[in-house]
């Protein structure tokens, strides 16, 4: 009777575990075929779409890599065992302490549409408002503060994740994180935490201008004239090279197109000619910052904001993120995307300007933009083709009384 029973009981459980191994491996099978229809490159032939950015990541996931693992695993293995083959090797420009001259001008470029852009977006604030959250890092293009509900600041649960606004500065539109100054980026790559409050801190875009070539007064660098050399992994140098900047300056021509700052008069006049020239400032820094970065190495923390140009992040103890108790406050450092270093700041966008402000309920129909792309666009600058599809142009939000009408 024992067995009877036993046999009774186990034979539905065997008859269920059999349908669910198939049931999973059909499943699994599905999932196949959607991630490759997916991934390939028939169902996203348009690669100029561009949905709207991802929501706020949390604080706890690390940051995701811009180049997957496997590759940066490979490219490890393979620098090592050129380092096993070859101890004593020449170092490629920008590592070995040599400027790049085709990056010269793209440096002075970046730096001059920054400053054009700082000058111009202080001007064009006092025309268009711009909106900040009291509690929170949301920022709005317009003269009322939109009605959506996603503030995640200090006790925002008592206020239905309502924002509390108030009046917005050029730091709330594009801001550019600091990082610490390298006298000489060959040599000596790292700040440790004994130096934290020696060596100066500059916004990242400009401390990469000067790692390419841009020379300031206020922050000098070291200018080699001879490559350096790595042997096993340590960098040597062995002829003195004691030229100044005043020597490179003079084999590196300064009459670089670009170098030039504009007048002041050239950025007053009409709002809309200012917006343009705004939103042309921006994106030659923003596509020159690009290209530097392909050839100047920036690290970020994977968990928090910080950012440093370099072959190497510092080791000053400072990250105060998701598991940093781990890392005895170091960072946890990885290869950084241009919006690391030059904060986009996505505000919903406004099709009507004197119109109500944005209600919660139709927050699916509305699109996003830069702070800076909205500002410029409100004030009156063609809108760029880039953020077309991100601003869903293409999208009829219904009124307030065809909310409920709508699938």
């Amino acid at each position: 009777m024992w067995r009877l029973k036993r046999f009774t009981l186990s034979y539905p459980m065997r008859y269920y575990y059999m349908w669910s191994s198939q049931k999973i491996a059909s499943t699994r099978g599905r999932l196949f075929l959607y991630s490759r229809s997916f991934f390939s490159s028939d169902t996203h032939k348009d690669l100029s779409y561009v949905d709207l950015p991802r929501p706020a990541r949390d604080k706890s996931k690390r940051k995701p890599y811009p180049t997957p693992m496997k590759v940066l695993i490979q490219r490890a293995k393979l620098e090592k065992e050129a380092r096993k083959l070859n101890p004593c090797r020449t170092l490629e420009p920008p590592d070995n302490g040599l400027l790049i001259p085709e990056f010269v001008p793209i440096a002075h470029q970046v730096y001059k549409a920054r400053t054009n852009l700082l000058d111009g977006l202080s001007k064009l604030l006092n025309v268009v408002d711009v909106k900040r959250c009291r509690f929170c890092s949301e920022v709005h293009v317009g003269h009322v503060g939109h009605e959506i509900r996603t503030c995640t600041g200090p006790r925002s649960g008592l206020r239905n994740a309502m924002h509390v606004w108030t009046n917005g500065k050029v730091v709330d539109v594009v801001g550019f994180p600091l990082c610490f100054h390298l006298d000489d980026r060959a040599k000596k790559p790292r700040v440790v935490h004994d130096e934290r409050s020696t060596v100066k801190r500059l916004p990242a875009i400009v401390e990469l201008c000067i790692q390419a070539g841009l020379d300031l007064p206020k922050y000098p660098t070291m200018r080699r004239t001879r490559p350096v050399h790595s042997i096993e992994g340590r960098i040597v140098e062995f002829d003195d090279d004691s030229a100044s900047n005043n020597d490179i300056r003079d084999e590196v021509s300064m009459d670089l197109p670009g170098s030039e700052c504009l007048d002041s008069e050239e950025l007053t006049g009409d709002i809309t000619e200012l917006s343009i020239k705004i939103l042309e400032s921006w994106f030659i820094m923003k596509n020159g910052a690009e290209e530097l970065m392909k050839k100047f190495s920036v690290q970020t923390c994977g968990y928090c904001p910080e950012v440093q140009v370099g072959p190497k992040g510092h080791k000053v103890r400072m990250c105060k993120a998701a598991k940093h108790q781990f890392r005895d406050g170091l960072h946890a450092w990885q290869e950084a995307t241009i919006e690391d270093i030059i904060g986009m700041n996505y505000v919903w966008h406004v099709r009507d300007r004197d119109g109500p402000a944005l209600r919660n309920e139709l927050k699916r129909y509305y699109g996003k933009a830069p702070a800076v792309v909205e500002l410029c666009v409100q004030a009156g600058a063609p809108i760029p083709d880039e953020f077309r599809s991100m601003m869903r142009l293409d999208v009829v939000s219904p009124d307030r009384d065809e909310v409920d009408l709508v699938a």
